[in-house]
């Protein structure tokens, strides 16, 4: 063979071979893979993976400083347990585009858990029913934390009584800076207390005065404070911040549970962290000391996506598919947490702000102190779609501000909601919602199971009254919402709504068992100002004040809707208006318990017509004073019917509507209710069924609660 052919076939071979490797590398920078075994100094192929998200993110920061991406880029991680002590940070440099968005999956076949927490080790027995472990951490490095895990379950931090509340006995508060808002900046609480509560405080060390955390239920707010001092001849506690909120203060009706004290450490599953660097347990029967599994939090937050806020430059087209976050934590403040609705600002593990295109697929978070994921600013066209957010230590879902932006451009809209499994929050922060929707537009919520929270299902706006509003053309539809409040709070609802909404649907729903301590526990609830509502095709049972109410508003359309068997009243009405306040047709309403109308319904300015009502007690059905037939000369229900509809069978909530004729004289159209709810897989509807000892759980919460005896307030 001649030279110059032998150094064609070698140049032509380097050719090949530069292709080639040139294809490898390209490969390389679209596929990032992380494994249990990897190491983040490697270069991130299938061969060599890195070992963590933070390192995924750096050598994708690299990537895209020496080439472009054609397509999507993908971060696939292994199966494995993966431990974080601080949240991965996206930011507009980290964006994908839309022909190549940024993918963080799980390997196919594969489960990787992300925990933001540190085991503990090294249990040893002081007795049959104490452990406790030695944490050096606690003492060298000043490590607290404020929840446990224990088994994969939540543990009970030290506190008292193991059941219900205690009550205040008498309040009073001396106002040391009004300031100039509508509740004073700084005043010290007097709290009288009973003696069941006094007894225990009368024992605090000082170490327990500096730790313990009195949490107070008052109304639709909790307070989370430490105790200053207490006053033993009067048995009164001292506590110190804001002054009380005067539309929220407390009062001889607010209860507190005692929190974080040694001597609190009493019952099973409970545990409390000594200062020393002990941690104390006590195990339930039958828990092994050589395999107990338990978790601490280290970190608050999972994953922060943060855009340019004085830009506007998003962080965008980002996607989370299969990933599981489990234990995180929070800390209360020094000066500890005052009252907000909706526990307001409370963070969320999983935070974006300025982003646009993030979506999160058959996700799973659990085990958190705050909530799971907040939209918070600024956020447009994101998706959570097929994920399992449950056992929060607060909400589920947050979206928009609470505060409107100063650039409308800026306000956070199209967010989608769907098919996702949220259930059993409020842990920490009781007054937390299932899904909140502050200054936001333009969302959809739907096929949702919304469940086991304290307080409200769906809250949907964040304007009091009449002023302007940001919130339309929020879609609540298609929710299976129930097993709310356990008479913890009051002034709740499956779906509470706020303000102007015109363009707002909540239709399609199935909300049941929504139980307040005292006043609320609505199925639909249009609070102050809700404007432009419309609620129909919804199913509406087992509330506890009333399956409608209207506080006050202005022009809601409540149609088409079963009302069935609620507790001390069936529709119920507040504020009386001038002008018109809804309009209520072709509405079933029946019930066996309880009183049709409560509060002012027979004389709010309302449209109401086409509707069939029923009391399986009595044909003499009572609105307000009137009976149907004076109730109908004074213009209301001319149309009406009091007959049965003849449901199915009540007694097990079947409430498909037999009587198709007297339907069809109301108009009233048959909806299936069915379809609320997820949908997918036979294990994904089997997953979102709602455990039958947590609804007995929740039954004999109602019934001490009915039959607890009444103080003279």
């Amino acid at each position: 063979m001649k030279k110059n052919h032998r150094l064609v076939i070698l140049f032509t071979a380097f050719l090949v071979f530069f292709f080639v490797a040139e294809n490898e590398i390209q490969a390389a920078g679209t596929k990032i893979y992380v494994s249990k075994a990897g190491n983040d100094t490697n270069s991130g192929t299938k061969e060599l993976p890195l070992a963590s998200l933070k390192g995924a993110v750096s050598k994708l920061q690299i990537l895209r400083n020496s080439q472009t991406f054609d397509g999507p880029v993908e971060v696939i991680i292994g199966n494995g347990e993966y431990f974080m002590t601080e949240p991965v940070v996206l930011n507009s440099g980290d964006s994908g585009s839309e022909n190549s968005p940024v993918i963080f999956k799980a390997e196919e076949g594969a489960h990787p858990v992300f925990y933001g927490g540190k085991k503990i080790h090294g249990f040893e027995k002081l007795s049959e029913t104490l452990w406790r472990a030695k944490i050096p951490e606690v003492t060298e490095y000043g490590w607290c934390f404020e929840q446990l895990y224990v088994y994969g379950k939540r543990a009970v931090r030290a506190k008292s009584p193991n059941s219900g509340f205690y009550s205040l006995k008498d309040v009073s508060e001396t106002i040391l800076d009004k300031g100039k808002g509508r509740a004073p900046e700084l005043a010290v609480q007097r709290l009288k207390l009973f003696a069941d509560g006094a007894e225990k405080v009368a024992l605090f060390t000082n170490e327990d005065f500096s730790n313990a955390v009195i949490t107070f239920y008052h109304n639709w707010d909790n307070t989370r404070k430490h105790i200053l001092g207490f006053e033993k001849d009067s048995s009164a506690i001292f506590t110190a911040g804001e002054g009380m909120k005067p539309w929220n203060s407390l009062n001889k009706k607010t209860r507190y549970s005692l929190e974080n004290y040694k001597a609190a450490l009493d019952t099973c599953g409970e545990w409390f962290l000594d200062r020393s660097g002990y941690l104390y347990y006590i195990p339930f029967e039958g828990e092994n000391i050589d395999k107990v599994e338990v978790l601490a939090p280290v970190t608050d937050h999972f994953i922060i996506l943060s855009g340019e806020e004085k830009t506007g430059k998003k962080v965008a087209n980002i996607r989370f598919e299969g990933l599981s976050f489990e234990v995180s934590g929070y800390k209360m403040p020094a000066g500890g947490n005052e009252p907000a609705q909706a526990a307001t600002p409370v963070e969320a593990v999983i935070i974006a702000d300025f982003a646009q295109n993030i979506q999160f697929t058959n996700c799973e978070i659990t085990h958190t102190g705050t909530n799971a994921i907040w939209f918070r600013k600024a956020c447009t066209d994101c998706r959570i779609e097929h994920c399992y957010l449950h056992e929060l230590g607060a909400g589920g879902v947050k979206i928009g501000d609470v505060v409107q932006p100063e650039q409308p451009s800026d306000l956070t809209k199209n967010i989608v909601i769907d098919n996702n499994i949220i259930r059993s929050g409020g842990f920490v922060f009781p007054c937390a919602v299932g899904v909140t929707l502050f200054q936001t537009s333009d969302n959809q919520i739907t096929h949702n199971e919304i469940a086991d929270f304290r307080y409200s299902g769906v809250s949907v706006g964040w304007v009091w009254g009449y002023s302007s509003s940001p919130s339309k053309r929020n879609k609540i539809e298609f929710n299976h919402i129930h097993h709310l409040g356990w008479g913890e709070l009051c002034d709740m609802g499956g779906v509470y709504c706020l303000g102007e909404s015109e363009g707002t649907t909540v239709s399609n729903n199935v909300i049941h068992h929504v139980y307040s301590f005292d006043y609320g526990g609505w199925g639909l609830y249009t609070d102050e100002g809700s404007t432009g509502i419309v609620m129909e095709n919804n199913l509406v049972y087992n509330c506890k004040n009333s399956g409608f109410h209207q506080h006050y508003g202005k022009e809601n359309f409540i149609r088409n809707n079963i009302f069935a068997n609620n507790l001390k009243a069936q529709l119920q009405a507040t504020r009386i208006e001038n002008h018109l306040s809804f309009s209520f047709s072709n509405n079933v309403v029946w019930f066996s318990t309880g009183d049709l109308l409560s509060s002012n319904w027979d004389k709010i300015n309302i449209q109401s017509d086409h509707n069939c009502y029923w009391d399986t007690r009595t044909k003499d059905i009572r609105f307000g004073k009137l009976s149907f037939a004076e109730w109908q000369k004074s213009g209301k229900d001319v149309h009406s019917l009091t007959v049965n509809p003849e449901f199915a069978d009540p007694s097990i909530f079947d409430f498909r509507i037999k009587n198709k004729a007297a339907m069809r004289k109301i108009g009233f159209k048959v909806f299936d209710y069915s379809q609320a709810g997820v949908y997918g897989s036979d294990e994904w509807k089997e997953l979102a069924v709602f455990d039958q000892t947590i609804a007995k759980r929740f039954d004999e919460a109602i019934r001490r609660n009915e039959s607890r005896p009444l103080k003279s307030y």
